[in-house]
């Protein structure tokens, strides 16, 4: 299957095909030119060495696996590499992994020389569904999650679904949160595939669905002016709750990206059967439906969100199945927000 991000001069195609990674070379053109590819830990090293073996002049460079990696330290040591590696505007950034590496990958193409090309092979559930397709790349400063970042679109993007085989099922449901959210602001027939079969049954449908969700989203608005808002559905609070609560740098007990948009999705839904259904879909999932945080300190950081503007920010409400609205509210309505947040 192939979808086409329709951006005018930054136009790429989206590949989703089982084994594609073994056939990069058909897409982009990887001889003649340096190709930085970066992956973390965590990823198995088969899978950036299956693109080195298609460059004619690969490196491979591997970061500690997880959020703490998206930070300037890591960053600046990317781009030390890059440089030593004698890289020039005519070469190319391959991230080879998850959002993190995406983010992280994406940037430094972004930054480094004023841009160079830049292409997205995402591994995990989460960047494969979202993060890999809409040009924001980002790190973080401290607990603020990608709020140093540029909009910087790849040449292609290549998802091979067969190695999600490889996660360990917490991560592979930790990105079935953000389909379910394209679902519910966009896509009805995407919210029942969850509501009828086990998730692995339908990958494939349900990645398409939810990538074709956001193309069209993007298409519509490339840099979040307007309808590329509706994305933020369940972010303001999910960013909140995991800034405090999320595994990242030396917290290794928490929760995943993914489980935190789901919490913050619940009090953001007006239909009060939709909510119903939405936990119901959640639970099965194996998805948190409410966790315990400090609320005080969530709220914090939901003052820090890139969406506020002076005293007020804009949120994402869901009146019902595949529609959605923006808000703009004051900060001081932001604790209501969180008390909405339990379980009845």
């Amino acid at each position: 299957m192939k979808l086409t991000m329709q951006l005018k001069k930054n136009s790429y195609d989206i590949i989703l095909k089982r084994g594609c990674l073994k056939n990069l070379y058909q897409f982009a053109n990887l001889v003649n030119r340096k190709v930085f590819i970066l992956t973390d830990d965590g990823v198995p090293a088969a899978y950036a060495q299956t693109i080195a073996g298609q460059c004619s002049d690969p490196k491979i460079y591997t970061i500690p696996q997880g959020e703490g990696s998206k930070c300037l330290k890591v960053y600046g040591s990317v781009l030390e590499e890059m440089l030593a590696f004698g890289m020039s505007r005519s070469d190319v950034v391959v991230a080879v992994g998850g959002g993190v590496v995406g983010d992280l990958g994406g940037f430094c193409a972004a930054s480094y020389m004023r841009g160079i090309d830049f292409i997205n092979c995402p591994t995990s559930t989460l960047a494969q569904i979202d993060s890999s397709i809409g040009g924001k790349t980002a790190i973080d400063l401290g607990e603020t999650k990608n709020i140093v970042g540029a909009f910087w679109q790849p040449q292609v993007v290549l998802i091979d679904p067969d190695v999600l085989a490889t996660l360990p099922r917490r991560h592979f449901v930790n990105g079935l949160a953000e389909a379910l959210k394209a679902g519910i602001i966009a896509d009805p027939e995407l919210f029942a595939l969850f509501e009828k079969n086990t998730p692995e049954e339908d990958i494939e449908q349900i990645i398409y669905r939810s990538l074709r969700v956001k193309e069209h989203i993007v298409e519509q608005d490339e840099r979040e002016q307007g309808p590329r808002a509706a994305l933020n559905f369940g972010h303001t609070i999910g960013h909140g709750i995991e800034a405090v609560k999320g595994i990242r740098g030396r917290r290794k007990n928490g929760l995943y990206h993914g489980e935190c948009v789901a919490l913050g999705m619940l009090p953001m839904i007006e239909d009060n059967s939709l909510v119903k259904r939405t936990r119901a879909v959640m639970r099965a999932l194996g998805l948190p439906t409410r966790a315990a945080y400090d609320k005080q300190k969530v709220l914090e950081q939901m003052r820090h969100d890139k969406k506020g503007r002076g005293n007020s920010i804009t949120v994402i409400r869901v009146p019902g199945l595949g529609c959605w609205r923006a808000d703009k509210i004051p900060m001081s309505e932001l604790p209501t927000l969180l008390g909405l947040g339990e379980e009845e």
